[in-house]
């Protein structure tokens, strides 16, 4: 079966036999039991629910891990994931990562005890120098945010070796209908399904897919202990969004494509960064690992003063955090999502005060490209 019918068929409701098309909703907390000592499979929604269940089977094969778990948000699923680790453990981080996540590993994984060092990990050699016999973990963002550089995920696996060392790459940008990075050799793969899996800006989730089964296991007593599992509902928005992932991704990634082009031909615009075109440095990478390159962009612009009146003029496309929806969304990284980020920090990875990024949504390409040709007038 194709991966974009798995999306809409790939997993069947195994919990009734109405024939429904759509996998009812379990609007409940707890579950009677038939007798005692007796289980319908079912206890407590925390635990599990038919609902969160069925999307989880979808999420496992989609990207071909051993199960899926499904979180309340994608930074819910990434705190739960560090949970795996102990005090005094080392993880290395790609250094381009979404201000979120460099929140988390600060301030609360770094408080918690563990050593989270950030590595170019698009550097091979900067890699290898990096593991050491602490090293528990290597974690990529891949194409990253908001520069859009790209990881060798098989290469870093290849590093890696048989240590006993996970390889967890956050897939959030590309998806499985572009990338299966469990197929590249990543043993845990993230993502805020917030963004192109729920596809709408109208519910947040996150998952962990794991590899195997002792990973899934492991993970699985986290989730239901720490608690931040997916509602019934949302999972059910979820399971909608990602019946129409491949057409939303394609259509975003045609605009994409169509818009990093003419932003090369503005002149009041210095830089774009798209992994689809021929000037990335990593376009090759790209094209070994994945079948697309995605809809992100961030671009910089000549001067602050321009990067504002952008964002102040643009009708059409929606100044808004976040990222992935139908509606094109463009961002000041500086001010929103790496905001928390120390100044040092962000003009390190290159995040400036002209600098923009552009989430491509499935309008008209004519539209999306007149809105920006007006608010950079």
């Amino acid at each position: 079966m194709k991966l974009d019918t798995a999306c809409i068929h790939g997993v069947k409701d195994r919990t009734h036999g109405t024939g429904a098309v759509c996998a009812p909703i379990y609007q409940t907390s707890t579950f009677a039991h038939p007798g005692v000592a007796q289980s319908t499979g079912y206890d407590y929604t925390r635990q599990q629910n038919p609902t969160r269940e069925h999307l989880e089977r979808i999420m496992a094969q989609l990207e071909g891990g051993a199960g899926a778990l499904a979180f309340s948000s994608g930074m819910a699923a990434i705190a739960t994931l560090m949970e795996l680790f102990s005090p005094g453990d080392q993880i290395l981080a790609s250094d381009d990562l979404y201000g979120g996540t460099i929140r988390l590993f600060d301030r609360i994984s770094s408080k918690n005890g563990l050593d989270i060092r950030y590595v170019d990990t698009c550097d091979l050699s900067a890699v290898q120098a990096a593991l050491t016999p602490l090293t528990k973990a290597v974690y990529v963002e891949t194409p990253s945010n908001p520069m859009m550089r790209v990881t060798d995920i098989a290469a870093v696996k290849s590093l890696i070796g048989g240590r006993d060392i996970l390889l967890i790459t956050d897939n959030t940008f590309l998806t499985p209908y572009y990338c299966r990075p469990i197929e590249l050799g990543a043993d845990i793969v993230t993502h805020s399904g917030t963004k192109y899996l729920g596809g709408h800006n109208d519910t947040m989730a996150g998952f962990l897919v794991p590899a195997d089964d002792a990973l899934t296991e492991r993970l699985r007593f986290l989730h239901k202990t720490t608690g931040a599992c997916l509602s019934p509902f949302d999972s059910f928005l979820l399971i909608r969004g990602i019946k129409t992932l491949a057409l939303r991704m394609e259509r975003a990634q045609q605009n994409a494509q169509r818009l990093a082009h003419w932003l090369l031909a503005q002149n009041k615009v210095t830089a774009v960064h798209y992994v689809g075109l021929e000037t990335h440095p990593s376009i090759q990478i790209s094209r070994k690992q994945a079948s697309g390159f995605g809809s992100m962009i961030s671009f910089a612009v000549d001067s602050p003063e321009t990067a504002c009146h952008i964002l102040e003029n643009v009708k059409l496309i929606l100044y808004a955090e976040s990222l992935g929806g139908v509606e094109s969304l463009i961002t000041y990284p500086l001010l929103q999502t790496h905001a928390d980020v120390p100044e040092e920090q962000r003009l390190e990875r290159g995040i400036t005060d002209r600098l923009l990024r552009l989430s491509v949504g499935i309008e008209h390409i004519d539209d999306l490209i007149g809105d920006l040709a007006q608010a950079m007038e």
